[in-house]
């Protein structure tokens, strides 16, 4: 009855998403996400969160991570600094652990560290900080590591800045600490999406919680129609990142949110489902006009799922069946439990 989607292809040549060096074009939680879907990684994930904190400064910066391994070493550098910094063992004005602007990072950077490494630096252009922020990475009083930002010009880096970076690092610790296992990983990728879709929902009142509604409508429906965990756990990204788009815009929304999925492989039709949501199935929707089962079915149980809690009920949605929505799927929504 229901056309279940085609086993995904890895896509070749797909586009890093990330922008380095001091200039880079500003980031957006939409992207860093993406970025952690896609090199799950403690390298991946502490280049974006600095590649983020960077856009929080308002650019012009440029950083490197630290990590505890029982001696500090870089973990991941962004902008300028060279990679043959990683796994450098040095200390810092990190080792305190707590969040602090350093007015002149570079000179404490070189006198806590011996000539060799000091050489090091040097040649990697560190000397040239004459401003750092240091934040730390750090869960239920376990300190893992440490975000370092250097601005090479003057310029003093405002408190509310200060306070966003340190908020940032904080939400990005827990995810360090559940890399080693696949199930961790997973857990700590679903608890990172939560909090960005609540960050884009943040910026209108009305929308706050909307994702969820619709991923919880969603995965009902899913599970009626017989989908896999696996198939659930595709479905469920989808339901919670159909509107992230919207970060940058109404219009056009569900294609700019499918393109942030664009390289992340096992995703790949939670991304059709975000950029085909807005279909309808007598074919006059957008961005494709698809009809019927041309129509994604992870979309098209999106769509039900998004009308459902976007009108407040089912007697508003019956007479879109067969119209806008797949009739089929909305006679299975109103045979659950409300």
């Amino acid at each position: 009855m229901f056309r279940r989607p085609r086993t995904p292809q890895p896509p070749t040549g797909t586009p890093d998403p990330r922008k380095t060096g001091t200039s880079q074009e500003p980031l957006d939680p939409t992207r860093v996400l993406a970025d952690l879907l896609a090199r799950p990684t403690q390298e991946g994930v502490l280049e974006g969160a600095l590649a983020y904190a960077a856009t929080l400064l308002g650019g012009h910066v440029q950083g490197y991570a630290v990590v505890r391994r029982g001696q500090d070493q870089v973990a991941a550098v962004f902008g300028g600094y060279p990679r043959s910094l990683l796994g450098l063992a040095l200390t810092g004005p990190w080792a305190q652990m707590r969040s602090r602007v350093v007015p002149d990072g570079s000179r404490e950077l070189f006198d806590t560290n011996g000539p060799d490494i000091a050489a090091q630096l040097d040649a990697a252009g560190m000397r040239e900080a004459k401003i750092s922020l240091v934040v730390p990475l750090s869960v239920r009083g376990r300190h893992l590591g440490a975000l370092i930002l250097d601005r090479t010009a003057p310029d003093g880096i405002p408190p509310a800045a200060q306070e966003a970076v340190t908020k940032w690092a904080a939400a990005v610790a827990p995810i360090l600490s559940l890399l080693e296992g696949r199930e961790e990983w997973k857990q700590a990728a679903r608890q990172l999406t939560g909090a960005l879709v609540e960050a884009v929902e943040s910026q209108d009142f009305d929308s706050l919680g909307h994702a969820k509604s619709v991923t919880d409508v969603s995965l009902k429906l899913g599970r009626v129609v017989g989908l896999t965990d696996r198939e659930l756990e595709e479905l469920w990204f989808a339901s919670m990142l159909h509107d992230i788009g919207k970060i940058h815009g109404e219009h056009g929304h569900a294609q700019v949110g499918a393109n942030f999925l664009h390289g992340v492989p096992h995703l790949s039709e939670a991304q059709k489902a975000v950029r085909h949501h807005h279909e309808r199935v007598d074919g006059q929707g957008e961005p494709d006009k698809l009809a019927g089962e041309d129509i994604p079915l992870y979309a098209r149980i999106l769509a039900v799922a998004n009308a459902y809690v976007r009108l407040g009920g089912l007697e508003r949605l019956k007479s879109q069946a067969g119209k806008g929505l797949d009739a089929k799927l909305v006679g299975l929504l109103e045979k659950l439990p409300q």
